[in-house]
């Protein structure tokens, strides 16, 4: 295992390497043709704190301030969570988070928590472990389906999706996936689904 405690560029790396930029649309529908023809291991990297989600109902009413609706949305959502999922596919998600929690991702680690009931391998990492990675950028958003195919998923300043990077240079995924590998060993697996009465299922 690597020593991730060591700083690193193998993430610094991605921002430089030649790809092909995509909007929103033009990504969805990339990504979705490779994962309904993969096979293995699918692996997630979030870091951002905050996502604009105004497709998922759950995240407007918890915007909107209603608490119990949005954690009776997420439930409501399981065959959604379920459906996403191939059966030839193992989906590692690796969270990172920053304490004190935010409203946001008290919101957010309740699905993920759905998500992980669901079938997803989701893990959450503190902040604090990869900081000495990040230089003087967050590490990115990434979705790798392949040693030779990585997608570098953008935002806007607020958090809104606007479409992703297509890269497929071995040279940069390999050493990434990795590095991600390690950190998501380090991680602390996000259980199941809580009872409704807490307000985060993580803590470190």
């Amino acid at each position: 295992m690597r020593d991730t405690r060591r700083s690193d560029d193998t993430f610094a790396r991605i921002r430089e390497a030649d790809g092909v930029t995509m909007d929103r649309i033009t990504y969805s529908a990339d990504f979705s043709g490779v994962y309904r023809e993969m096979e293995g291991v699918l692996w997630k990297l979030e870091r951002a704190q905050y996502f604009y989600e105004p497709y998922s109902k759950s995240w407007v009413a918890w915007a909107e301030g209603d608490w119990e609706l949005a954690l009776a949305l997420i439930e409501a959502a399981t065959a959604e969570y379920e459906a996403d999922l191939s059966p030839r596919v193992e989906l590692r998600r690796l969270r990172i988070v920053e304490r004190p929690l935010s409203p946001y991702l008290e919101w957010e680690l309740r699905v993920l928590a759905a998500r992980a009931s669901a079938g997803e391998k989701v893990r959450v990492l503190d902040a604090e472990a990869v900081h000495h990675l990040e230089r003087d950028r967050p590490l990115p958003e990434l979705l790798i389906p392949a040693g030779d195919l990585m997608y570098e998923i953008l935002y806007d300043q607020g958090g809104a999706h606007v479409g992703g990077r297509r890269i497929g240079d071995r040279a940069i995924i390999e050493p990434c996936l990795t590095l991600l590998a390690d950190l998501y060993d380090q991680a602390e697996e996000l259980p199941a689904t809580p009872s409704p009465q807490a307000r985060a299922p993580w803590s470190l």
